[in-house]
């Protein structure tokens, strides 16, 4: 008897659906072995098992779908030993690669997902690493914004070994300052890039808040950005001089409120240790016919330095 060659034939349809039970079983299989609390550990000797093309098979089953390489990404486990299959070999990397980029803005927002990501900028080879940098560009704004994202964004800052694509996130960060520093979740992404210590990003930064470091400093997070600046020799005279620019009224706001008072402290404490006299004194005597406003309030402490400044004046004349 002739084969069925008919694609609508029970017998055709009866194999169809066949093959795709036994794929569903195995992608189910799969998945309870990748997200399983139990051996995660033994995971990395049991795939040191495993040649190249049942590493492959196992790539190519785990990024099959889009949706089932999220699921499998976004657990806690499934995550862990996605990373552990990350360098194996190019054409390991090759499979999830493609999958990591078709979803690339969920997995680096997610908060397992994004430390997949994470590895592959690390593990990946060059030309690998350049696309995914330029997709980190281009979604780097909406990427800080997020909690999760803010947070995959900055290790990605941290690990870079690309000096011209890490100067070019920085460059997005310290243009988009602004926007980035009165956000509630891109804000950590300013006070990161201002820890890596890199003097031409921290200038930048301070270009982009000129004029706003005031109303900065009288929120949380903001006058912690507001202080990075002042502890950097490139960007503290940009700073203090915007304070000298304030009005008497909200100098003393400043000073008194529950964050500023800090910021005002710092620019009395490093215009002292970096021996800015000029710009020292300078603040002392836009604060000093304030001082007695500042008694008993937030700014409490600054009405000490005020007074031992005063103190001293009395002694040297």
């Amino acid at each position: 008897m002739a084969p069925d060659n008919n694609p609508f034939s029970m017998s055709t349809m009866f194999n169809a659906l066949q093959r795709i039970h036994l794929s569903n079983t195995r992608l189910k299989r799969l998945f309870n072995l990748m997200t399983s609390c139990e051996g995660v550990g033994q995971f990395k000797d049991l795939i040191s098992t495993f040649d190249q093309s049942q590493l492959q098979k196992m790539a190519s089953l785990l990024t099959s779908d889009s949706d089932y390489f999220m699921e499998v990404v976004s657990n806690k486990y499934g995550s862990r030993r996605v990373q552990k299959l990350l360098g194996i070999s190019d054409d390991v990397d090759a499979f999830f690669y493609g999958a990591i980029l078709q979803r690339f803005f969920d997995i680096m927002t997610d908060k397992y997902a994004s430390y997949v990501a994470i590895r592959a900028t690390v593990v990946f080879d060059q030309v690998k690493k350049h696309v995914m940098y330029k997709y980190l560009l281009h979604y780097a704004l909406d990427i800080a914004r997020i909690q999760y994202g803010c947070i995959a964004l900055n290790e990605v800052l941290t690990d870079a070994d690309d000096p011209l694509y890490r100067n070019r996130l920085l460059d997005v960060v310290a243009r988009d300052a602004l926007f980035l520093s009165n956000d509630l979740w891109g804000n950590f992404v300013v006070q990161h890039v201002l820890k890596l210590y890199d003097l031409r990003c921290t200038y930048r930064v301070a270009v982009s808040l000129r004029g706003h470091c005031v109303d900065l400093s009288f929120k949380k997070y903001g006058s912690y950005i507001v202080e990075k600046l002042l502890e950097a020799d490139v960007s503290m005279g940009m700073v203090v001089v915007g304070l000298f620019k304030c009005g008497g009224d909200r100098v003393m706001r400043l000073a008194r409120s529950e964050f500023g008072n800090f910021v005002v402290l710092t620019a009395l404490r490093v215009t002292q240790e970096m021996n800015r006299v000029d710009l020292f004194r300078e603040l002392v005597q836009k604060l000093m016919p304030l001082r007695h406003l500042l008694l008993r309030s937030h700014g409490n402490k600054i009405a000490n330095v005020l007074e031992t400044c005063s103190i001293a004046t009395r002694y040297s004349n």
